[in-house]
């Protein structure tokens, strides 16, 4: 409500008579106030008033003057403007055909409250009456209004589809049964009503300004659309195009030297710069062209490193996708694996660099299955594509038999696995045969997956079998002669962000496959198979299927953008931001926008840090791990950190994770440095964008590469912390198997029995671990002692001697129960009698049935207490 002063009031009041109806009196007193837009509807007769017709006409123009003020109404004379935007366009596509309403992702604003002045009068109150005690009323009114289809029609004729009409008035009503003091007009309009000298629909243009009140992007939709135009994203990049570019496209499969051919140019070219997928290939190309005596920087998210000594700028660089400058000009641009920019998270990397970088020569690496599409972009540029095919090096055959068994691998083998449990129980399986493996998946530290590659390709070392994810199908070299696939089922990211399991794609299996015989190692010639016999047919047929074309390149919004959106629409957070923008962004069929959800996420997460737009923009777009809470705690810390100008030093980083750290005891205390090497790279990463805020980059550089040196021990004695695992999971000390420790002495060929001794610690100290207050030779019962005793007086498979062992011996555990109350010795000593029955009929009955002890097999699973079981049900 506008305040009013004292003598303006009693000059109006004086001129009013009580007898005046309180439309006569809004007009006056809006006249008065320069309001003259309700003088419109005296130009309509009272006769006409009464239409239904007119009186929807004359709450439009109320509506349209009380937002733009551009109307005109008569007695014999329409018009009214074009609506603020088009109802039709509430829907777009959500990327996979379907239609989404943008109308929904339109948070309300909570309308807040006139600040009055107690001292000021209330003009409606006093020329409406008071409806403090008429609530009852106006909420009938109210409903009457939003039922009613004539009023539902105008809304969806001016924008509101049936969600935003609804919200619209849920707060409507919650304004006027709520507030204390309403605006003039509506008050008296209410008035009006209530006395019968008004129409219910009469309300509406006072809603449909409360709707624009509580909507704001209702009355900018046209520049948001404008702003979230990505129909030609070749013209972002002004700078490229000034350029007249060549495109070279190096096309073929996995170790065809197409890669080598495009770096052999960017060598011989006096400017450069290399655009690979991952932090290891700009490593690797940056440290062979500076072998070679050409000076090349390395930039990635977390590292700059300058070939001179002097941080000068290098004419190469070498660099992630992601880290690809759109202004600085090259003689010539390599990008490799071009094929990603269908990635549905990353794709936008590769679609950016192939339109923005400023380079004479672009070469493009990847699969052939990319060109029809790289063809379909440089239209819009006017660029031709040359294309220049590989074939493969050295030979690649699918076998016709599967591996079967762990005991059929042998040197050159790599068996890939899509999950880590699998990783580590067939690591576990191979070092119990006797045999050193190494240990690669996609959360290891660059240094530890180099350190396990070189272990791997080294011919003096004794490790010759390699277990991985498919983190193995780009960036490292290795020396591989069979590729064994262990499942060909492995997660994967759908377009809508969500991880389901699905089927290896040809694509992605020739990836993988294709690493077996590479050119210029030991083994030329490279083999692929499967572990079970049943996938062996299906790997064959998605092998020989034909690689489908790639339609569509990703994109993603800038900072740019979303500021501009931010300016329109002040009260949204910033996933809500990104979420409208995607629905309203338009992009032509060669373009996707790609998925956002890990955007929003980290967004939805400091949204209470009070940030600014564009330093919360980097924060969501920083590279983390969002299942791991500690990653996600720390993102947390150093946002909160941020936003109190308080600079995150290495001191307050080091109390943040216990630094310093000490080797993994188990898999968990792995897991755990490798989260804080990736909340390491973090504060690197953060620290090229908020400089002053993140000052101990070169300590932090420094304190990484020691837990690099950690994390790598840890891999290497994997099978140990496994084993060291199961024994915290499951309380008790994991029983290592005899048979297990006699094949692991045999397997490893020229160390000596000290060696073999330090490293396998004896059941005693597995159970020390266990249990700290256990002192060895006391009250515990050597179990493998047992077994080797039974064994040892040729009463293979008799159980019998082991139970003597378990009878005669005071173990600690029915020591410590007795001691507890919660075994009796009455109890104990039935249990022994059980005992001796099951060693004369060599059997234990249990509730279902009975178990007999059977001799372990080769190539079967045991049991923690190296035995197997055959149950037999009772019936």
């Amino acid at each position: 409500m506008n305040p009013i002063s004292a003598d303006l009031y009693r000059k109006l009041t004086s001129s009013l008579s009580r007898s005046c109806s309180s439309q006569y009196r809004l007009t006056l007193v809006c006249n008065t106030l320069g309001c003259h837009s309700f003088t419109s509807r005296k130009c309509c007769s009272s006769t006409n008033w009464k239409s239904s017709v007119n009186r929807q006409r004359w709450m439009v123009a109320q509506s349209k003057h009380l937002t733009t003020s551009r109307y005109y109404i008569s007695n014999d004379r329409w018009r009214l403007h074009k609506p603020f935007y088009q109802p039709q366009s509430h829907y777009s596509s959500d990327g996979n055909g379907s239609k989404k309403s943008v109308t929904a992702l339109f948070i309300p604003v909570p309308v807040k409250s006139v600040n009055t002045n107690p001292d000021d009068i209330n003009i409606g109150e006093e020329l409406g009456g008071s409806l403090k005690n008429k609530k009852e009323e106006l909420l009938r009114i109210l409903n009457e209004f939003s039922r009613r289809k004539e009023v539902k029609q105008l809304a969806s004729d001016n924008g509101l589809d049936g969600h935003l009409f609804h919200q619209t008035f849920i707060s409507f009503r919650k304004l006027i049964m709520e507030m204390e003091s309403l605006e003039v007009d509506l008050h008296i309009i209410l008035s009006d009503i209530l006395v019968g000298a008004g129409h219910v629909d009469d309300i509406f243009p006072y809603f449909l300004r409360h709707a624009r009140q509580v909507f704001p992007a209702l009355d900018c939709m046209e520049d948001l659309r404008k702003i979230s135009d990505l129909s030609d994203p070749a013209q972002w990049y002004p700078e490229a195009r000034a350029f007249e570019r060549k495109i070279i496209f190096h096309a073929g499969p996995t170790n065809s030297g197409k890669t080598y051919h495009a770096l052999e140019r960017f060598s011989t070219a006096k400017s450069g710069v290399y655009c690979g997928p991952l932090k290891l290939l700009a490593n690797e190309v940056e440290r062979k062209t500076n072998g070679r005596g050409i000076p090349c920087d390395l930039v990635t998210g977390e590292e700059r490193k300058y070939a001179h000594p002097d941080d000068v700028p290098s004419g190469h660089v070498a660099c992630t996708v992601e880290m690809t400058s759109v202004t600085q000009p090259y003689e010539v641009a390599v990008i490799d694996e071009i094929q990603m920019l269908r990635d549905a998270t990353r794709g936008w990397a590769w679609t950016r660099a192939l339109l923005g970088v400023a380079a004479k020569e672009i070469h493009l690496c990847g699969e052939e299955a990319a060109i029809p599409l790289v063809r379909s972009l440089m239209l819009s540029t006017g660029e031709e594509v040359e294309v220049r095919r590989y074939k493969r090096l050295t030979s690649l055959t699918v076998l016709d038999k599967p591996l079967g068994s762990l005991e059929n691998v042998r040197p050159g083998d790599c068996i890939v696995a899509f999950s880590k449990n699998d990783l580590y129980s067939l690591s576990r399986q191979i070092e119990a045969l006797g045999k050193e493996c190494a240990v690669i998946y996609g959360s290891l530290p660059p240094g530890a997956k180099l350190n396990q590659a070189s272990k791997f390709n080294d011919p003096s070392d004794p490790c010759k079998i390699l277990v991985a994810t498919d983190a193995i199908g780009m960036g490292l070299n290795l020396s591989i002669k069979r590729i064994i696939f262990n499942s060909l089922i492995r997660p994967m990211i759908n377009e809508k962000g969500e991880k389901e399991m699905d089927r290896l794609t040809t694509s992605q299996a020739l990836q993988i496959a294709g690493r077996a015989g590479r050119f210029n190692t030991e083994f030329q010639e490279g083999e692929v198979t499967t572990f079970r016999k049943d996938d062996l047919p299906i790997l064959k047929e998605i092998l020989a299927c034909p690689v489908g074309e790639i339609e569509n390149a990703g994109l993603h919004p800038t900072a740019e953008q979303i500021e501009l959106f931010a300016y329109h629409l002040k009260d949204a957070t910033l996933s809500n931001l990104i979420d409208i923008f995607v629905n309203l962004s338009q992009v032509e069929k060669n373009y996707f926008v790609c998925n956002v959800d890990d955007f929003k996420f980290l967004a939805d997460m400091i949204q209470h840090i009070p940030l600014h737009l564009r330093a919360r923009y980097v924060f969501c777009c920083s590279p983390i791990n969002k299942k791991h809470p500690f990653i996600c705690t720390m993102f947390l810390k150093f946002a909160r950190q941020y936003s109190r100008n308080e600079p995150i030093t290495f001191e307050w980083f080091s109390r943040q994770i216990g630094w310093p750290l000490a080797t993994p005891k188990n898999i968990r205390d792995l897991m755990h440095l490798e989260a804080v090497h990736d909340v390491m790279d973090l504060y690197l990463w953060l620290s090229y964008r908020f400089m002053d805020m993140f000052p101990d980059t070169s300590i932090i550089r420094d304190v990484q590469q020691e837990l690099d040196s950690i994390i790598q021990q840890g891999v290497i004695n994997i099978t140990k912390l496994i084993r060291a695992s199961e024994t915290k999971s499951d309380g008790v000390a994991s029983l290592p198997d005899d048979d297990i420790q006699t094949k692991k002495k045999e397997g490893k060929k020229g160390s000596n029995s000290k060696q073999s001794s330090s490293q396998e610690k004896p059941t005693s100290a597995v159970l020390e671990q266990a249990d700290p207050d256990l002192e060895p030779g006391k009250d515990d019962v050597n179990f493998q002692d047992a077994f080797n005793s039974g064994k040892g007086k040729g009463n293979s498979g008799n159980p019998p001697q082991t139970l003597d062992v378990l009878k005669e011996a005071p173990g600690r555990l029915s020591h410590e129960l007795v001691k507890q109350g919660l075994l009796s010795p009455e109890l104990l000593g039935q249990l022994k009698r059980e005992w001796e029955s099951a060693k004369k009929n060599n059997e234990v009955e249990y509730d279902g049935g009975k178990e007999e002890f059977l001799e372990p097999q080769r190539g079967k699973t045991l049991s923690k207490s190296g035995r197997t079981f055959r149950r037999t049900k009772k019936k």
